[in-house]
């Protein structure tokens, strides 16, 4: 291990990220009543120019008068490059309530990004008293962002969560799709006359991952956009929970279950986690740095994998 100890990441769960309209106030009770950890109100892609200033003031409303119950409840404000994005950052903290948990910041390409938001919220903040510190998160969509993912990572201490947006990141990376997230058609490779098909996401997740654990942040993947192809959105968040990721967006209400279903150890999971957890400290007391299990070598690095399936485990039930 390096001198400097990797940052653990924040504990709370994050498994689903479930997004709606800010122009929609009919779904927000819906919302809250679902099953996903985070509930985002959305005031950026999902809601038109002309309707920005009612969405803002039905989450602002919403926060006051909705029964959010455990939800870790996320506001994805305008982007910096429109008009709109600071008035949802001041109207939010100035007259939203204290439920109001994160700010997710789209299209972040650089940590200047974060900064500009960070310092309008800490100005906000001790202005008005807030009592609750307003976590950030971001979403990596540009070629400018994930080029500089290290750099975000590292930008605020009031960063907890970073999302892959795989729309916007593919036309910035000029990408020839239209897909949201999942396998692409020509991404495929050939041999013996058989199409072998790849993940065209994984390089830019596994940068995500690798960013985000080294400043003890939560890697979440983004939206996958054919909510009609369940198997299609398991696969894809089995591949994002392998890489090390910890959720996944939900478009659509069910999508909420898949992701949970996914980014939720197994029973099964959680019991060889635990036995191996217990044959490493047999091995120990036996003054054995590595022991057997099942037929495979299980060490130190064993139990630390070990020790994150148990814990994402104990936190869920939590």
């Amino acid at each position: 291990m390096s001198f400097r100890v990797q940052p653990a990441a924040p504990a709370r769960p994050n498994r689903c990220q479930l997004f709606g309209p800010g122009s929609r106030p009919a779904i927000f009770e819906k919302m809250a009543a679902s099953a996903a950890d985070v509930i985002n109100l959305d005031l950026e892609d999902s809601v038109a120019p002309d309707d920005k200033a009612q969405a803002r003031r039905n989450i602002i409303e919403a926060s006051h008068n909705v029964d959010w119950n455990t939800k870790y409840l996320s506001v994805r404000i305008n982007g910096l490059d429109t008009p709109y994005w600071y008035r949802d950052v001041v109207e939010l903290l100035e007259e939203g309530s204290e439920r109001i948990d994160q700010i997710m910041i789209p299209k972040v390409g650089c940590a200047a990004d974060v900064y500009a938001v960070d310092a309008l919220v800490t100005a906000i903040e001790a202005a008005k008293g807030r009592t609750k510190r307003i976590s950030l998160e971001v979403i990596i969509e540009s070629a400018a962002g994930i080029a500089h993912v290290e750099e975000i990572a590292a930008s605020s201490p009031r960063l907890q969560a970073m999302s892959l947006g795989a729309a916007d990141f593919a036309a910035s990376m000029g990408m020839a799709t239209t897909g949201i997230g999942g396998t692409q058609e020509n991404y495929y490779m050939l041999r013996e006359g058989v199409k072998h098909w790849a993940d065209p996401w994984h390089w830019a997740q596994a940068a995500i991952v690798a960013a985000c654990r080294t400043h003890g942040i939560l890697p979440v993947d983004g939206p996958f956009g054919d909510f009609s192809d369940d198997e299609g959105f398991r696969a894809q968040a089995l591949r994002s929970a392998t890489l090390g990721m910890v959720g996944k967006w939900a478009i659509h209400p069910k999508q909420v279950a898949l992701a949970n279903e996914v980014f939720t150890p197994s029973e099964d999971a959680v019991a060889e986690a635990r036995e191996i957890l217990a044959a490493m400290e047999k091995a120990k007391a036996e003054g054995a740095g590595a022991t057997v299990y099942k037929g495979r070598l299980v060490d130190i690095a064993s139990i630390r994998q070990a020790e994150v399936i148990v814990r994402q485990s104990e936190m869920i039930k939590a």
